[in-house]
């Protein structure tokens, strides 16, 4: 007894050590952003600020068009991810519900991209972008992004497990197929398509390779690429601003996970129930 409680102890001062090691950039990013420039390079150790200021936050509403930079992060966050989701639900409920040839095969392929590194897809998807004459727009940036492999398997996943019977007793009813997956596999599988909503505007939300490759105007830049006009390739000379940057990039994707990380969590955990 006494040996496994000594083990349960070890393996809880690990995950309290990994859990600071976790948290440990974050706190230190909010800390630091009410430090002046001084107190860092001085005392760049000493996490609690001597003197806080807000000095940081006025100077990046001072230099950037952020509350336009903002609003493009959430128009495009937003418009990929309904894009994303909505062709993940469609997708999935066709994969499972429907009965049509070489439905495994064409399965496996579109799965099968998720392997595909996005420095593969870039150059093709940026001459297309080029030629459309997408460049430096919002759209340029959204189009390449509207349906993902990676949804269409977790919620395909999370329908597969919506008892078969249901379905069945609905078509006895004449019930369209349409309306059986908007009033009865939609509402069963709502956990899965939040926590997958989520998971695409957080990752859409923090994108930097491809939007900094189709967009040069600053008035069209996103959150991420604003963050970069802060850093110098000699280290950052404006680095208590970037950590401001930063904090207020965060502050959205972090509030949307601890909200609804059970969600997150259950359908991660839950995609391996069936395959």
């Amino acid at each position: 007894m006494k040996t496994k409680r000594t083990s349960e102890f070890k393996w809880h001062v690990l995950l309290l050590i990994l859990i600071f090691l976790s948290l440990f950039p974050i706190v230190f990013a909010i800390l630091s952003s009410f430090k002046n420039l001084d107190e860092i390079y001085k005392n760049g150790f000493t996490l609690l600020p001597r003197h806080p200021t807000l000095k940081n936050y006025a100077e990046v509403f001072k230099r950037l068009p952020f509350a336009q930079i903002s609003c493009n992060t959430f128009i495009i966050a937003s418009t990929v991810t309904i894009f994303k989701t909505s062709t993940a639900i469609l997708a999935a409920y066709a994969f499972v519900y429907y009965d049509f040839k070489y439905k495994n095969l064409i399965y496996f392929v579109i799965i099968s991209t998720i392997f595909v590194p996005f420095t593969v897809t870039m150059i093709p998807n940026y001459l297309v972008i080029s030629k459309l004459g997408l460049s430096d727009k919002l759209f340029g940036v959204i189009l390449p992004q509207l349906s993902d492999a990676t949804g269409i398997f977790l919620i395909r996943q999370a329908m597969r497990t919506i008892p078969f019977s249901l379905i069945e007793v609905a078509e006895l009813e004449n019930v369209n197929r349409l309306k059986i997956m908007r009033d009865i596999v939609i509402p069963l599988v709502k956990p899965a398509i939040i926590s997958t909503g989520i998971m695409f505007f957080i990752n859409s939300w923090n994108e930097y390779v491809w939007p900094v490759l189709i967009l040069k105007s600053k008035e069209k830049y996103t959150l991420p690429l604003a963050l970069q006009l802060f850093i110098s390739s000699e280290g950052g000379t404006d680095f208590t601003i970037a950590m401001a940057v930063s904090v207020i990039t965060m502050i959205i994707p972090l509030i949307l996970y601890i909200i609804f990380q059970k969600y997150i969590i259950d359908t991660f955990a839950a995609s391996g129930i069936k395959g």
